[in-house]
């Protein structure tokens, strides 16, 4: 049953994002594994300037917040979470085309973008086709394939500070490297973005995006909800042993199995849902794959996928999975 105070810090944030607010939300319909439980408020703005007065309403507040898109490297728990969950997602999925550049709202669709881009002649970031998120979450983990990262095509980014303060970055000023930027590990809501690329050949940009999508279905699993890639590629691990899903196929880790949860026999680095897994069982099997792998290889491998605890705790999966089955 909602709490007076909670009343108040609902009635605050509807009327800041014209009442698109939420109670008692399930997460698993919001996850890309279909895990998680019920998040005690979720709300979901339309622009930069409603996100950043959800910024300055939960600044100070005790009630723990969690900034999502597309869910595509989170891991909700399934006891839930206890705060308030913010989503830059479809409301906030505007773009335009400015020459060479483009300038986009943080939750867009990432393979919308690129197909957008594309068609537009403009060439440099075909190799995010295949890739579910927002434009967001890509931009705040310098996401990609083909080890390569959306930072290179940065221009600028749009954000508001935990007080929802409105602040631009450079590209410089992201620190953009593999798969990180300065961006992770702080309370930012990335929001927009300006992006730059070179002028190309519309129908080979299109033959190479449909190229890649080809592969992406070959390779990896598509029917059953998962999160992407479960651990991170590591250079030295990958001049001497390998990606993570050749290290996970090595240790005779495909199709092992803990509850619903698998890891896919298509492609060991995907952990899939068969239907009622829990954080739990996803957990373990983290945990199980990453131990198993150190003590073949030497190398430890840490989560691309992070863990959203109940009370707000945010951490790569690894972390939490360890802790849980230190002992296993």
């Amino acid at each position: 049953m909602t709490t007076g105070p909670d009343r108040a810090l609902i009635a605050a944030l509807a009327d800041a994002t014209g009442g698109h607010v939420a109670t008692d939300v399930p997460l698993a319909p919001l996850s890309r594994w279909r895990i998680g439980g019920l998040a005690r408020i979720y709300v979901e703005p339309s622009s930069a300037e409603e996100a950043a007065a959800v910024m300055a309403i939960m600044h100070g507040r005790p009630e723990p917040l969690f900034l999502m898109g597309d869910s595509s490297n989170t891991l909700f728990d399934s006891a839930g979470f206890d705060g308030v969950v913010v989503r830059i997602g479809r409301r906030m999925a505007n773009m335009r085309l400015e020459g060479a550049q483009a300038w986009a709202q943080a939750g867009i669709w990432v393979p919308r973008f690129a197909r957008r881009i594309g068609c537009s002649g403009l060439t440099g970031i075909e190799h995010t086709i295949g890739i579910p998120g927002t434009l967001g979450g890509l931009i705040l983990m310098n996401g990609g394939s083909q080890r390569k990262g959306i930072g290179l095509n940065v221009v600028s980014v749009r954000c508001a500070d935990s007080e929802g303060r409105l602040f631009e970055l450079t590209h410089s000023e992201c620190g953009f490297a593999y798969r990180s930027s300065t961006l992770q590990g702080q309370r930012t809501a990335i929001l927009e973005a300006r992006l730059e690329f070179e002028r190309g050949d519309s129908a080979a940009i299109r033959r190479e995006m449909l190229g890649i999508l080809r592969s992406r279905r070959l390779k990896f699993p598509q029917k059953l909800p998962n999160c992407g890639s479960t651990f991170l590629s590591d250079p030295k691990m990958y001049s001497s042993v390998g990606p993570p899903g050749q290290a996970l196929e090595s240790a005779g880790l495909k199709g092992l199995r803990r509850g619903d949860a698998q890891i896919s026999p298509m492609h060991a680095n995907f952990i899939v849902n068969h239907g009622n897994a829990s954080s739990s069982d996803v957990l373990w099997l983290i945990a199980h794959a990453r131990n198993l792998v150190e003590q073949r290889t030497g190398y430890a491998m840490d989560c691309e996928v992070r863990h959203l605890a109940p009370d707000g705790a945010l951490r790569p999966a690894h972390e939490p999975a360890l802790h849980l089955f230190a002992n296993q």
